[in-house]
Parts: C-alpha cells; sequence; structure tokens
C-alpha cells in the first residue's frame, strides 16, 4: 500500500483517502505525525545523504515504545511501507519511504547512567555524541562510530567500529540488553537468556528484526586520553609506514587513516591545498603520559602538515558538527583487506588521482585487538579476523555526475579487494543482495534467515540492508 501524497503545482497535497489515513495514524500515537501538508514535512523527510526525495505519507515522531509499537502494528495492518530512522545517515536512503510511514527516533533520547555497576540504559533516538558526552561526566565511555550526530539506533545494529574498536571491540560487544518492538507489535526485552536468537541477530544483523527502542551497554573506564588529528603528506611510504605502525601500536591505539585530496583546511598551508594527504584520526585510550612514546613513530614518517595530536578528554574526539543543511552528495564502497603493503599505497595514490570528484578518499582502518578475540559465532557480525577495513568514497555536487564517480569508486574497491569477499553493513548503499550476503556470509546469513523467519515472516522492516525471509 502506498499513501503517496500527490503533487499540484509544485505543492504537496492530500487526497481525502491519504488524509483520512492520517488522522488514523494520530489517533494511534502520543508523538507528532507529521503530514505532507505540515510546514515541517521536507525537514522531517530528509535524511543525512542528498539525493533521496522521497514523499513519506507521514513521519511519526515518536515519543516512546507503545507509539512505536502502534505505529508497526497500524503499517502491518495497512500494508504501508515501514521506515525506521535514529539518526538518518543510511548510505542507502532507508530512513525514509516514498509513500511510507517513517518511524523517527531521534524524540526517544532518555538515558540512564549507572556509574557504580558502569552500565547505561539509552534510547535509540541519541546520537554518538550526545551519549558520548553524557557518560564522559562520569569518565565513562562506550565505544561507537566516528562521528558525533550518528544516531546510536542503526550504528549498533550494524556493529559499530570506531575509536576505541582495538581497546573494547565492536560497539555491539557492550551490548548486555535491549528492548525491541518486534513485526506483530510485542515490545520484548532481550539478552543472552530472553529470546537469546533474537539477542544474537540484533548484534550485527541490522534493522531486519524490529524496531530497538533501548539498549543496555557496558561502559568503560575511558577518560582522559591521548588524540586527535594528525595530517601527513600522502606517499606510498607514509601510507605503508602508517599502517605498519599501526598494526604494531599498543592495542590502546585505534586509527581512521584517510588518504585524500587536501580541502583548503584553514589550519594547511594553502601551498598543500589539492594536495594528497593522509588525514588520520587516532585515540590512544592508554595512560595519556604514554601518548608522546605512542605517537613517535608516526610523526617520524614525515614532517606533519599539522599535528592536532594531545592529551584530551575522550569526548572530545568528537569535532563539531555540520550545520543542519549539510547534506553531501555521496557514494562509496566497503571492503576488508588482510595485508597492506607498498604496492597497495601505489595503487591508492594512483585511483585518487584520476577522481574527479569534488572531494575523494581511501578510508584505512586497522582492526584486531579486542575485536578479533570475541568468536566470530557470538554475534551476527562475521569479519571478526579481517586485518583491514577499506572504504572508497566519493562526495560531489552535480546529481548529473552520479554515474562517473559511482564508476570511479567501484573499479578502485574492485583493485583493492582481497582475500575472502566481505562487507561492514553499515557501509553498504543500495548494491544488492550479493553484497549483502557478503556482509554475513556462510552460516551467519542461514542464521540471520532463520531468525527472520521466527520474527518478521513477511518482512515488513525490509527499508534495510534485507535478510529476506525466503532466504
Amino acid at each position: 500500500m502506498s499513501m503517496s501524497p500527490q503533487r499540484e503545482n509544485g505543492t504537496t497535497t492530500q487526497s481525502a483517502a491519504a488524509a483520512d489515513f492520517v488522522a488514523a495514524l494520530r489517533a494511534r500515537v502520543s508523538g507528532q505525525v507529521i503530514a505532507p501538508d505540515d510546514a515541517e514535512y521536507d525537514a522531517a523527510r530528509t535524511v543525512f545523504y542528498a539525493g533521496f526525495d522521497r514523499r513519506p505519507a507521514a513521519v511519526v515522531r515518536v515519543a516512546d515504545a507503545a507509539d512505536v509499537a502502534n505505529v508497526v502494528v497500524f503499517a502491518r495492518e495497512t500494508g504501508t511501507e515501514l521506515a525506521v530512522r535514529s539518526g538518518g545517515h543510511s548510505g542507502a536512503g532507508f530512513g525514509v519511504s516514498d509513500g511510507g510511514i517513517v518511524i523517527d527516533l531521534s524524540p526517544m533520547k532518555h538515558l540512564e547512567i549507572d556509574p557504580d555497576t558502569q552500565t547505561a540504559w539509552a534510547e535509540s533516538g541519541l546520537t554518538a555524541g550526545e551519549y558520548t558526552a553524557a557518560a564522559g561526566e562520569y569518565g565513562l565511555a562506550t565505544g561507537f562510530g566516528d562521528t558525533g550526530s550518528v544516531g546510536i539506533g542503526g550504528l549498533t545494529l550494524g556493529g559499530g567500529i570506531g575509536f576505541l574498536v582495538r581497546k573494547y571491540g565492536l560497539t555491539i560487544d557492550d551490548v548486555l540488553a535491549a528492548e525491541i518492538v518486534t513485526a506483530d507489535g510485542q515490545c520484548l526485552y532481550i539478552d543472552e537468556r530472553n529470546y537469546p536468537d533474537l539477542f544474537w541477530a540484533i548484534r550485527g544483523g541490522g534493522g531486519n528484526f524490529g524496531v530497538v527502542t533501548r539498549f543496555k551497554f557496558r561502559l568503560h573506564e575511558v577518560d582522559n586520553v591521548y588524540g586527535g588529528m594528525l595530517i601527513l603528506p600522502a606517499t606510498a611510504d607514509v601510507i605503508t609506514g602508517f599502517m605498519e605502525a599501526a598494526n604494531a601500536a599498543p592495542e590502546e591505539l585505534s586509527t581512521i587513516a584517510n588518504v585524500m585530496v587536501a580541502p583548503p583546511m584553514p589550519f594547511l598551508p594553502p601551498n598543500v591545498h589539492g594536495k594528497l594527504i593522509v588525514l588520520a584520526i587516532m585515540v590512544y585510550a592508554g595512560d595519556p603520559a604514554n601518548g608522546e612514546q605512542v605517537f613517535a613513530r608516526f610523526r617520524a614518517l614525515a614532517t606533519p602538515l599539522a599535528d592536532m595530536l594531545r592529551p584530551m578528554r575522550y569526548p572530545e574526539i568528537y569535532p563539531p558538527e555540520e550545520g543542519g543543511d549539510y547534506h553531501p552528495l555521496a557514494t562509496g564502497r566497503t571492503l576488508f583487506r588482510d595485508t597492506f603493503d607498498r604496492a597497495t599505497a601505489e595503487l591508492i595514490l594512483e585511483g585518487l588521482q584520476n577522481s574527479s570528484a569534488m572531494m575523494s578518499a581511501v578510508q584505512l582502518r586497522v582492526l584486531g585487538g579486542a575485536m578479533a578475540r570475541v568468536p566470530a559465532e557470538a554475534t551476527a557480525f562475521a569479519h571478526r579476523d579481517r586485518a583491514i577495513m577499506a572504504n572508497v568514497a566519493a562526495l560531489y555536487m552535480n546529481p548529473a555526475e552520479a554515474a562517473t564517480h559511482a564508476a570511479w569508486v567501484e573499479q578502485l574497491a574492485a583493485e583493492l579487494r582481497e582475500g575472502e569477499p566481505g562487507a561492514y553493513v553499515n557501509f553498504l548503499e543500495a548494491e544488492g543482495e550479493a553484497r549483502v550476503r557478503e556482509a554475513y556470509p556462510g552460516a551467519t546469513w542461514d542464521r540471520l534467515v532463520a531468525v527472520k523467519r521466527r520474527y518478521d515472516p513477511d518482512n515488513l522492516f525490509r527499508l534495510n540492508q534485507n535478510v529476506s525471509p525466503q532466504g
């Protein structure tokens, strides 16, 4: 069923049937229901990435889990497509439906932190930055991703690879329990003992199995760290040396290295703008007094173009976010590797020089550590043994150039792939079932299908990197 709003003289209008649909939905929930005639509609249907001009029949800013359950039941009863949005950063635009209902979790930001047990109950409308700032008041942290504005809901369900991944593992490794609304409208408490199959599936399996309204997270003592940004000239030797140093570093160090053309950043000399650089964001979550020693090897690779590494409180690692009007056009590919050598660095540099995008980059994350010590079968994240995650991305302004930049991204990603195919589900775009199966290979896929058949046999939750109940 689709209740797509009509367009008339450039203005969105509602038919009588659509108005009745919205009225019936409003009668079911206590939160705000935004319809096409409302002034807030365009803002409410906008997700982070540009290029998704979808017009839902309604956006429901849910107030609580009861609202979520009522919307889920309403969507099922009416046969309406359902999108679920925490922060809206899906590269495939899954946070908005064309003609369906959007569950917008962003009003659900309640956070209960227990510093004595080092646990937190967090509603899934919180962003990583909001949670991290609040936990930081107690000198505690849970590891999320690399961007503070990302919602913890989608990030956690896909795995969570961020600044504490080598020290404390993936975000899902700190999920102790959750509350989830399933396709039949039930609100379930799940953990290792209660619905263990469903608890296994939500730790890496994405939004396929319901709407998680709250997570119970483990917190770690992470107060003062040594980290920040280090920018180096991008040569094959520097890139190779960086990867070797990151791999050999103590597990307390997690790094994200972006090989890219230098944008006109105010802290970079003008003669560096347009040149290839390594922009690295790094966190050493050990004793900050050891930071100088840990980072000496990186600083010795070349004379830094910018060195912002310093002792800091952990929440400071999230930089100020772009304004609400920042909605880039972007395309990317995610992959895993097991090795890295100088030839790979040369391949990256050559590939970046062939890009015509406004901004292009290859992001490299050395993995291992605590993430790798969790058995692969313990969660639905199936890539515990991979050494490196790489992402190839292009940002651009003109929608007419989409095919050009997508072809460049795909070609370079294909050249960089090594070993068993693999993909990080949170960085997938709309790339088809074969790529989703790369995110969930072998036995992981089969097990996810079995859980999907049990909890969502009609595939109500399908606006995601979908695991079909049909297998």
